[in-house]
């Protein structure tokens, strides 16, 4: 990031302090815990906290100006040179920057939505276009009202092309992000289960996804899952592209063949090949391609991009366990979905044969949390020798697996499941952990690793 001190006037007209000087501003700052010199605070309102408190400790740790709020006092200790801009609502504040900065480096834009495989297909896209373009992607979980306008404000002025991950729980804000980003080019992964609580039905949740179209420039284009039914509608209102599997698709994949690391497809008689398992993989890919084409990108600077992917933390991370085992750790967010094709890789996995799965519970379902929970089990057959759970709903997981005939058992306790699992590995054992971020299942990792 590069800015001015006094470009921001054109922003923020009501200011203090030297705001007219050419004073450099090379990064935000939102945690003044962090050193940061020559960057911008944004003191952000939240509902437990206020940044307006710190201040203080924001100019100590390297802030040459910050953005305010009118209607809170600014404090005394404040130079009276140091630029200050005032605003209505910080975050708003936060939001109208990046849309400035965004207009002034004029990159373009790559929003991705999806209730699953979201951040996958990001980090494809982005490895994929770094090929051809200077590239810049969200970083973590950067994703909603406040993460995506930082994501944007940490773009270098040389980028080309930005690749935004677009997030959600309530109706209207991907809305708000697509019309902050004004996107060239969208992307909606498919229509899951995440947040089924507060839109009532998967209907209402690919309502709330094809938001992503309300900031779509005049040219642009929506690359869509053509498998879901949900979307078809829409993939019949113009500037669409559909992909998938299915032959009435405009940009189909042939899976040719599937082994532990890596996955090989055709795609309009190109063969390509990714560094990961499962077929769910496949199809994020392809939404990839169908963005590559519209940007030029030729078939082996595709091929480049795939082959040289590095994927965000805690996204299928296989790491050597215990006595030669293989642990899986997969447990960075979960839905339904997501659950069944990590499930499908895993029971694809020739490198060993003994396959046990260790659940926890998917949050943000509400009334369904039970049924869908229940409906795992569905992905779950006697290639896996055992299913262990853990969590308040997924022992319906547990239960629905028992009765099938697959040895399974719920567990109440984290340490006392880990030390079950230490327990039982071989070297012919691989063992997939996977549960929504919240019950922080990555906790098990470290005893079961080398």
């Amino acid at each position: 990031m590069k800015l001015e001190v006094n470009e921001l006037i054109q922003v923020f007209p009501e200011h203090r302090g030297l705001a007219t000087d050419p004073i450099t501003i090379r990064s935000i700052m939102t945690d003044s815990r962090k050193k940061a010199k020559q960057s911008l605070f944004v003191p952000i309102v939240g509902e437990n906290f206020d940044g307006h408190s710190f201040l203080g400790d924001a100019i100590k740790q390297g802030a040459t100006a910050a953005i305010w709020q009118r209607d809170v006092e600014l404090p005394k200790l404040v130079p009276t040179d140091f630029p200050v801009f005032f605003v209505e609502d910080t975050t708003k504040a936060l939001q109208e920057l990046a849309a400035f900065y965004l207009k002034k480096v004029d990159p373009i834009v790559v929003g991705v939505t999806g209730s699953n495989g979201k951040t996958t297909t990001k980090d494809m896209m982005a490895s994929v276009v770094n090929t051809a373009y200077v590239t810049h992607k969200t970083q973590g979980n950067f994703n909603n009202h406040i993460g995506l306008p930082l994501t944007i404000l940490a773009m270098d002025t040389k980028t080309e092309v930005v690749v935004l991950e677009m997030g959600m729980d309530r109706a209207g804000e991907i809305s708000l992000l697509s019309k902050l980003a004004k996107p060239h080019y969208t992307i909606i992964t498919n229509i899951g289960e995440s947040h089924i609580e507060n839109f009532g039905s998967r209907e209402g949740i690919a309502k709330a996804k094809l938001e992503i179209r309300d900031g779509l420039s005049e040219k642009g284009y929506c690359m869509m899952d053509g498998d879901e039914p949900l979307l078809r509608e829409a993939l019949q209102e113009g500037r669409s592209v559909s992909c998938g599997f299915g032959e009435t698709c405009d940009i189909v994949a042939t899976v040719e063949s599937l082994d532990d690391s890596e996955t090989s497809f055709v795609v309009k008689g190109e063969t390509y090949v990714l560094p990961m398992a499962g077929k769910h993989n496949v199809k994020n890919a392809t939404y990839v391609i169908a963005v590559a084409e519209k940007l030029g990108i030729s078939k082996e600077q595709i091929q480049q991009g795939f082959r040289q992917l590095e994927m965000s933390g805690m996204r299928f991370e296989k790491h050597e366990g215990k006595n030669g085992s293989l642990i899986i750790n997969d447990a960075y967010n979960a839905s339904p979905t997501s659950m069944k094709a990590v499930i499908e890789v895993v029971r694809q996995l020739k490198s060993k044969s003994r396959k046990i799965l260790v659940l926890g519970d998917m949050f943000e379902l509400g009334e369904h949390s039970r049924a869908l929970h229940a409906g795992v089990a569905e992905a779950i057959d006697n290639q896996i020798a055992a299913v262990y759970t853990i969590g308040d709903h997924s022992e319906e997981i547990t239960k629905a697996v028992d009765a099938a005939g697959v040895e399974a058992k719920h567990f109440t306790d984290k340490h006392v499941l880990s030390h079950h699992i230490q327990s039982i590995l071989t070297g012919d054992t691989v063992v997939l952990i996977k549960a929504s971020r919240g019950m922080k299942l990555e906790e098990l990792l470290d005893p079961l690793v080398n």
